[in-house]
């Protein structure tokens, strides 16, 4: 079967190079446009770029997916499908009808839950036990289209959203592969979403994971676990912004007292810091314009004084 892949980031690579290993011909990869990244704001191909350029494939960027050039090159491709993970731009309804088989969407979520850019990042902050990913017919609502198929994944306790998204990305571009075999043979027909259940997953911004440390434990741990590797949920030490990327809920017993919200405890190996109900501990930090570290290794460097707390 004939197929363009539409992708742009890390997560999306898994599934591209599951096609270009698959029976399926790989004629043509869509992706987003080089942008600037990184502290030094450098121009940078997008890693599903980098990929297809390495195999050979045809790289389509349009600013738009409605751009005329874009459209008419599309068409002289003829795909039968479009698988489409994690692409980045919505995709009009002229275009979603070029393929034969429409675009087929790797989402990473068990639709209709978490609909939207950012789903492994709301299950982590939501507690969910169970997530996963779903293949589904794209259509111009928001993740709305009928499913093909699903797999499940748990979520464990230490979990960050990259280590979750990691493993949903290596389990979702086999169930993608395996949708559009399906699809080839006839033998799959996609099923309308359930009314009940829905839940969106909106893009979380910067401003959305500053820590309350007046929060229950719990909550704080999973805020800084959903959040990272990016945004990074944050707080303040001393005045400057200071990124939580991993964080565990910690054991209080005679040796480790409870602490009060926002105050911190630092050991030779280990850092604490208080919250409602609870005490985290701090394993990884992102002091302002520096690189992350060990959270231990940040508290010895700073030295932190007795009754010095996180958030002002």
């Amino acid at each position: 079967m004939r197929v363009v892949f539409a992708g742009t980031p890390e997560a999306a690579v898994p599934s591209l190079s599951a096609l270009l290993d698959s029976a399926h011909d790989v004629v043509g990869v869509i992706t987003r446009p080089d942008a600037r990244s990184g502290r030094g704001r450098k121009t940078s191909a997008s890693p599903v770029r980098r990929v297809a350029e390495d195999a050979g494939v045809e790289v389509l960027t349009p600013t738009k997916p409605s751009d005329p050039e874009f459209v008419a090159r599309l068409r002289e491709l003829a795909p039968d499908a479009c698988p489409v993970v994690a692409y980045g731009a919505l995709i009009p309804r002229d275009v979603l009808d070029v393929p034969r088989l429409g675009w087929i969407n790797l989402h990473f979520s068990l639709l209709p839950a978490w609909r939207g850019a950012a789903p492994v990042q709301h299950a982590l902050m939501a507690g969910d036990d169970v997530t996963g990913a779903s293949t589904f017919l794209l259509e111009e609502g928001l993740d709305t289209g009928p499913v093909f198929g699903t797999m499940t994944e748990a979520v464990r306790a230490t979990d960050t959203a990259g280590d979750l998204l990691g493993r949903l990305a290596e389990g979702g571009a086999s169930l993608l592969v395996k949708t559009l075999d399906a699809l080839e043979a006839g033998e799959v027909t996609p099923v309308a979403q359930s009314a009940e259940g829905v839940s969106l997953a909106p893009k979380i911004l910067v401003e959305d994971v500053q820590i309350d440390w007046k929060s229950p434990a719990f909550a704080v741990d999973r805020r800084i676990r959903g959040a990272s590797p990016a945004p990074g949920a944050w707080t303040t030490f001393r005045g400057e912004r200071l990124k939580v990327l991993r964080s565990t809920l910690a054991v209080t017993d005679e040796a480790n007292p409870p602490l009060a919200a926002g105050a911190l405890r630092a050991t030779k190996k280990q850092v604490f810091v208080g919250a409602v109900g609870g005490t985290l501990e701090l394993l990884e930090v992102q002091p302002q314009g520096k690189k992350s570290m060990v959270a231990a290794d940040w508290a010895r460097g700073v030295r932190i004084d007795e009754g010095e707390r996180l958030g002002g």
